[in-house]
């Protein structure tokens, strides 16, 4: 009999991986995916299985990347913005193709609980022409990832799997088989493929493109794309994906009225689809994220019955969805569930924790800035991001992984003054090194505040890549003048004394970075 676990949707992709014989895991932190690294690294001792934290996920996946060489299963997972990041790496191995398999788990955020947008990373599959598997509960999660490395290697592609954050963060129970043995070193048989000159590369493109009818074939006869025309209502045909068949299946009380498919493997299955739209009046697609399979719809299908959905205004643009608003685009009465009762609560804007060093750090950097007419802070992606909010108002903006350093750059250079940008010790070894080299080659009159709390503080208190003195030496190595490298300790009986150092950096005309230390108040309680 399977052995059943608890599991959250993050924590299957985990196990499934490791079950699966992966040989190495790779990632960055980023809610809603850090869940899935945190429990390979559970197993990584017991299963002989490599986890280790990347700099940022476009070395996560080039990492990933180097193990599918060697021939070993692995795994890469992230956040959708993330894949935005890794996305160079993952596009081009769709061209190389992998060899041992490869798999990328990619969770989403509708809603934008944690996150700059809401991104689809559907349209990312999609764009690179690689299989992608969605799972609708955690149960398949499991399943669906194990299964993901076997086509992987099937189709020397790599093979996404999307998830969202409601079924990334919820748990279930989960039916697990049985491990696998991890695979033996073996270079792949045609090594040209691996290296992307144009002559190359064209080739390999062409095959790429050859395989799309295999995958469509696979996607056909995959148990994850379901047809039910036993619905008695033909004037609606509804199409679900992922955790949206859940919402559906939520709305009509576990029956449906409707013929439906069930999307759960992409590329979508275009036989199973057409048979559902020869069937009924009209069609509506209930999916979480963009209009991803409405909008294809068209080029599907290529005739003209109504397709209701996000595009149609049947259902909402942005945020998640919920079983009440599918069955209101249904038409369909809802009733809350008597057993989840709801109390509104006044809203808590998030803050600072109470002992964050990020406040002391704000602090003397408001009064430093304060005598001067029209100061500039531009930030970056972490918990000092929450130094917009009342009572600090410290920081002006905040666009992606490592944008501080080179928006205040351009800032400068059109002629602002003076010009600051905090950046956390984690994200600057992400993707703020980059910027700052090119500062320090210009030697651009900005003040770079490396805020050093010894951790990834807003994803759990994983670990950075460099804090304390080896953090200064990386600054001073990228250029940065030792002697305008400052470090200083953010403590309130500090606070003078940081002032004036902010302040003699300021009236300094170059590039300083400013380098506050001291440890997440979460860090010391794990410690």
């Amino acid at each position: 009999m399977a052995e059943r676990l608890l599991l959250l949707g993050d924590e299957a992709v985990a196990l499934a991986a490791v079950h699966a014989g992966i040989s190495g895991a790779y990632s960055y932190p980023g809610t809603p995916a850090s869940e899935i690294f945190e429990h390979v690294e559970k197993f990584a001792d017991r299963f002989g299985v490599h986890a280790a934290w990347s700099a940022n996920e476009k070395v996560a996946y080039e990492e990933a990347l180097g193990m599918s060489f060697a021939g070993k299963r692995v795994l890469v997972s992230m956040k959708h913005v993330g894949l935005n990041v890794a996305a160079d790496p993952f596009v081009n191995s769709a061209i190389s193709g992998v060899n041992g398999g490869l798999v990328l788990a990619v969770a989403d955020d509708p809603g934008m609980h944690s996150s700059q947008n809401e991104q689809d990373s559907r349209y990312y599959a999609n764009f690179a022409r690689i299989p992608c598997l969605e799972p609708s509960n955690q149960q398949e999660a499991y399943e669906m990832t194990r299964e993901a490395f076997e086509l992987s290697e099937r189709f020397g592609l790599p093979v996404m799997v999307r998830l969202t954050t409601r079924l990334a963060h919820s748990r279930a129970d989960v039916a697990v088989g049985e491990p696998r043995e991890q695979k033996g070193l073996k270079k792949p048989a045609d090594v040209s493929a691996w290296t992307l000159l144009p002559g190359n590369a064209r080739r390999q493109y062409r095959k790429l493109l050859e395989k799309r009818p295999s995958l469509l074939q696979a996607s056909e006869a995959s148990q994850h794309n379901a047809i039910d025309l036993s619905g008695p209502d033909r004037s609606l045909g509804v199409i679900a994906s992922g955790i949206a068949y859940n919402y559906f299946m939520e709305a009509v009380g576990g029956v449906s009225p409707y013929p439906y498919v069930k999307i759960g493997m992409y590329p979508l299955p275009v036989s199973a689809i057409r048979r559902l739209y020869q069937a009924v009046g009209r069609m509506m697609v209930i999916e979480e994220g963009y209009p991803f399979i409405e909008e294809l719809m068209s080029g599907v299908l290529g005739c003209g019955k109504p397709v209701l959905g996000k595009l149609s205004g049947a259902l909402p643009r942005t945020g998640e969805l919920r079983p009440e608003l599918v069955a209101g685009a249904l038409g369909m009465q809802w009733e809350a569930s008597e057993f989840v009762p709801f109390e509104p609560l006044a809203a808590r804007p998030p803050a600072l924790c109470k002992g964050c060093p990020h406040v002391d750090t704000f602090r003397a950097m408001k009064e430093a800035i304060s005598i001067y007419e029209q100061p500039t802070v531009f930030s970056d992606i972490g918990c000092y991001t929450l130094g917009f909010y009342p009572p600090f108002q410290a920081i002006e903006t905040c666009i992606d992984m490592g944008a501080s350093i080179g928006m205040a750059a351009g800032a400068a250079h059109a002629g602002m003054f003076p010009v600051l940008c905090a950046i956390g010790d984690s994200t600057f070894c992400h993707s703020g090194m980059t910027p700052l080299i090119g500062a320090a080659k210009e030697n651009v009159n900005v003040k770079v505040f490396i805020l050093d709390n010894g951790t990834v503080a807003m994803t759990g208190t994983q670990e950075t890549m460099a804090t304390g003195e080896r953090l200064v030496e990386v600054v001073v190595g990228l250029g940065v003048p030792r002697e305008h490298v400052r470090t200083l300790v953010p403590l309130p009986k500090n606070h003078e004394e940081n002032v004036r150092l902010i302040r003699e950096e300021i009236e300094y005309e170059g590039l300083s970075v400013l380098i506050p230390q001291r440890p997440c108040i979460h860090l010391k309680r794990k410690i």
